[in-house]
C-alpha cells in the first residue's frame, strides 16, 4: 500500500525590504499573499502570507519579485 502526502511549503518574505509593489500578490494563484496596513523600516506597506497551508509551491511570487525578497521552500 502506498500513501501519498501533500508537500507543505514555507514562503519567506524579507518584510523589512519589501516595497509593496504587489506583483507577487496579483500573481499568486492561491491568493494567499496580501499587502498589510503595517509599515516597514523603509516606510512601505509590505506583503505577508495569510494562509501558508494553501501554498502550492509554484514560485510565482519568487519570480515576480523585482528585488528577490521572496523564497519558497519545502517544509521539513
Amino acid at each position: 500500500m502506498t500513501t501519498t502526502t501533500k508537500k507543505l511549503f514555507v514562503v519567506k518574505i524579507d518584510k523589512e525590504h519589501c516595497k509593496g509593489c504587489e506583483l507577487c500578490v496579483v500573481n499568486c494563484p492561491q491568493k494567499i499573499l496580501v499587502l498589510t496596513e503595517n509599515v516597514n523600516k523603509l516606510g512601505y506597506r509590505y506583503v505577508e502570507v495569510i494562509d501558508e497551508t494553501k501554498c502550492i509551491g509554484c514560485g510565482r511570487c519568487y519570480i515576480m519579485c523585482p528585488d528577490y525578497l521572496i523564497g519558497v521552500f519545502v517544509k521539513e
